[in-house]
């Protein structure tokens, strides 16, 4: 396969992760199909995210997967949550410039030209509630956590957030966070209570509760 096949084979691949097997498949008909990676990486064909995956590169001009689908892909199983989630909701003001995730597995940080990816460890049962598949455009999906799992998630894995008082929940999530007291209306209180028993931090969910 010669350059331009290859530039043109990664360019229809541009909106999804690939997999270093992908790329091995494309490259089979090179005897040293990594050297011919590293070469794509020094154009600017391949980005590196981690080790084993790469997206299509800014010199093919060919667009890239959506961060919150590369999330899931980097280190999972994961889903997109904490304040990632909680600005694709709408339920804070800031723009969030690293794009964090929960997990079951040890927390990690990757970083690479395709951003800063966070992943914060919590327990099963209570890692898999309130999860979400969400479509962007044709086969670009992600799993993010619901406006209501994503402001537990934040609660429960913030250091020294412990709630003792309505007043003290009510200070963290309208001056800490900065939510709208309008999108607080909008949580299910039913959805929070379901997770409670499960949850860390249960003391602070329950005040949650009371304030919403």
């Amino acid at each position: 396969m010669r350059m331009v096949e290859i530039h043109k084979a990664l360019a229809q691949r541009a909106d999804y992760p690939l997999p270093h097997q992908v790329l091995l498949s494309l490259l089979k008909d090179y005897k040293r199909p990594n050297d011919k990676i590293n070469e794509l990486i020094k154009e600017r064909a391949l980005t590196p995210i981690k080790k084993g995956l790469y997206i299509a590169g800014p010199s093919l001009d060919a667009g890239k997967p959506e961060p919150y689908q590369l999330a899931n892909y980097i280190y999972g199983p994961s889903y997109v949550s904490l304040e990632t989630a909680l600005s694709f909701h709408g339920m804070i003001p800031e723009k969030v410039y690293e794009v964090a995730s929960m997990t079951i597995k040890a927390s990690r940080k990757f970083s690479s030209d395709a951003g800063v990816y966070t992943y914060t460890k919590l327990p099963l049962p209570y890692y898999a509630y309130g999860i979400e598949q969400i479509r962007f455009r044709e086969k670009q999906t992600a799993l993010i956590a619901s406006k209501e799992k994503a402001l537990c998630d934040k609660i429960l894995t913030t250091p020294g957030v412990l709630f003792r008082s309505r007043s003290q929940a009510q200070s963290y999530l309208l001056e800490d966070l900065r939510i709208d007291p309008v999108k607080l209306r909008e949580l299910s209180i039913d959805k929070i209570r379901s997770w409670v028993k499960k949850a860390p931090k249960k003391s602070s969910i329950e005040m949650l509760l009371k304030v919403l």
